[in-house]
């Protein structure tokens, strides 16, 4: 009769998926890529990739490996969480990255998945998955922003389209995008229960969109216009008046991706530069830093890092055994804000005058991106909702500390 000792063959069922994949990504990963982790959906806007960019893309999204847990139907790569977590160990250990990003990754395909019809699945999530479509989000106006349920934006039932009029703010990416998920409402007469959720071309004759310019320099951000545009009604998703339920979602998945807890995870536990950096602009000859102060606070920094990286990885564990994420989403918003802006004060202060140029000689490139890294990590605690309606959604969803008025 067999044993337990003799049935343990001491072999990880996953050793045969895990040389599979290493197989694949050695025949498939150009190394000219290897550690630039250069996705080709940055929020930065499009350039053109490289020929091994393109084949790599192209590689991914037909394996579906982008998504890699995201149903095999829809050209997802199908694989359970285990399949999931041993190719991003393989790629992170040969130092591939994921060239399938952006809103559609991030935020709306998990959303639709959830809610979307069988048709508006087959029709998006593909092109999603290869990275063929660019998304855009479509929530903020400019008098509807902490308060988003205030929002105005109108669609007016024309039998067999909506005829959409309204303005949208701080539309992420809106001048390269070429649809755009959108909040509008559907009914005056109600507030939340008036607001629908809908599929925007952004082709579509109507649609203006004009860049914002930033502090950074960069602009990234858009005021969008919208003027008679027509919208077929197959582009809602859910029901009429369903799209607080749906737009709220939407936004766990975002905070749980901006936090760090999406794709970009990994990058957490990669040492920081900030050690090397004050060796070199603080340290003496022999990269000695005096400052113990420094020392410490470039030391807790990279404590806080780790341990919220650690935190992120055993809570994408238990939202996917939950059925996605929480509204804890909201507190790992607020931390990852924190230790992102953190690292930016600590470069700046690490630099001193060096890290403050915006132009001219006398300033590294890595110096003057530094500059804008800083700058651009201000609105890290304001967009995908701002700190002060995180503590909000913390108090009343995860705390109870309801209003009784």
């Amino acid at each position: 009769m067999a044993t337990a000792a003799t049935l343990d063959t001491g072999t990880d069922p996953l050793d045969g998926f895990r040389k599979d994949v290493r197989e694949w990504l050695a025949a498939h990963f150009p190394a000219s890529l290897r550690g630039k982790d250069g996705s080709l959906s940055a929020l930065e806007g499009p350039s053109a990739p490289s020929d091994d960019e393109r084949a790599w893309q192209q590689a991914m999204g037909e394996k579906g490996w982008g998504v890699p847990t995201w149903p095999a139907a829809y050209g997802g790569g199908g694989l359970n969480r285990a399949e999931a977590r041993v190719l991003s160990e393989e790629m992170a250990r040969i130092g591939a990255w994921n060239p399938i990003g952006g809103m559609g990754v991030m935020m709306f395909g998990p959303t639709l998945l959830e809610y979307g019809s069988e048709a508006q699945k087959l029709e998006h999530i593909p092109a999603i998955a290869k990275g063929e479509v660019r998304w855009c989000q479509g929530y903020s106006e400019p008098g509807a922003g902490s308060d988003l349920a205030s929002l105005q934006m109108f669609a007016e039932d024309r039998g067999d389209h909506y005829l959409v009029n309204g303005q949208k703010t701080w539309t992420s990416g809106g001048q390269w995008a070429d649809k755009c998920f959108a909040l509008v409402r559907t009914d005056k007469t109600r507030k939340h229960e008036g607001i629908s959720f809908l599929l925007i071309d952004m082709k579509s004759p109507g649609v203006e969109v004009k860049p914002i310019r930033l502090i950074s320099g960069s602009s990234p951000f858009c005021e969008t216009f919208f003027t008679d545009v027509q919208v077929p009604k197959g582009n809602l998703v859910g029901e009429e008046g369903q799209g607080w339920t749906i737009g709220k979602r939407l936004l766990q998945h975002e905070r749980q991706n901006l936090s760090g807890g999406g794709a970009s995870a990994a990058r957490l536990f990669q040492v920081s530069p900030l050690a090397d950096m004050a060796k070199q602009y603080r340290g003496d000859d022999g990269g000695k830093v005096s400052d113990s102060d420094l020392r410490m606070r470039i030391v807790r920094h990279e404590m806080d890092k780790r341990a919220f990286a650690l935190t992120l990885r055993r809570a994408a564990i238990e939202a996917k055994s939950a059925q996605g994420p929480s509204a804890a989403t909201s507190i790992f918003k607020n931390v990852g804000a924190r230790i992102t802006q953190d690292r930016a004060e600590l470069a700046i202060e690490i630099m001193g005058m060096n890290g403050l140029g915006w132009e001219g000689a006398g300033f590294t490139d890595a110096e003057l991106e530094q500059t804008r890294t800083w700058l651009w990590g201000k609105a890290v605690s304001i967009y995908g909702g701002s700190s002060e309606i995180q503590n909000n959604v913390i108090a009343k969803r995860i705390l109870g500390m309801l209003d009784h008025q």
